[in-house]
């Protein structure tokens, strides 16, 4: 064989390695990725049983504990979803706040295993004032 031709050989096995390494790398990433959404824009047909964050504002009157086990509602201008939390809620979690849960749904709730509030009262997160903002529904501070 020619020179040419082995550094051809080479370069050919050099980049189907790349390949697979990015397409390896690629797959790993996307089964870590959790996706955001807003009450209104949930479509579990597109969900599946993927992790997913729900974020919204609390539904006034709308929390019950038992226990350990927390049964809430994140609504938003259009729409609102039932969540189920086992574990210690944040302190500061209370009716009409932002929050994010994150979890998988379950029959027709949404199983949360961690859940998220703000920390005080300026403070929305980024995720959930945007989507706020976008709906209309936001009233707090109108510049960073």
């Amino acid at each position: 064989m020619s020179p040419k031709s082995n550094r051809l050989i080479l370069f050919g096995v050099a980049a189907a390695f790349l390949i697979s390494a990015a397409v390896l790398t690629l797959s790993a990433l996307e089964e870590n990725i959790v996706y955001f959404y807003t009450p209104s824009e949930l479509d579990r047909s597109e969900i599946g049983s993927r992790s997913i964050r729900i974020g919204g504002l609390v539904k006034k009157d709308s929390i019950h504990i038992n226990g350990l086990t927390a049964r809430f509602v994140i609504e938003d201008a259009t729409s609102q979803q039932t969540v189920i939390y086992t574990g210690a809620l944040p302190d500061i979690f209370r009716d009409g706040q932002g929050v994010i849960a994150e979890g998988k749904f379950k029959n027709k709730f949404f199983k949360a295993n961690v859940v998220m509030a703000k920390h005080d009262e300026k403070y929305m997160p980024r995720e959930v004032a945007d989507k706020l903002k976008e709906q209309g529904v936001w009233q707090g501070e109108t510049s960073r």
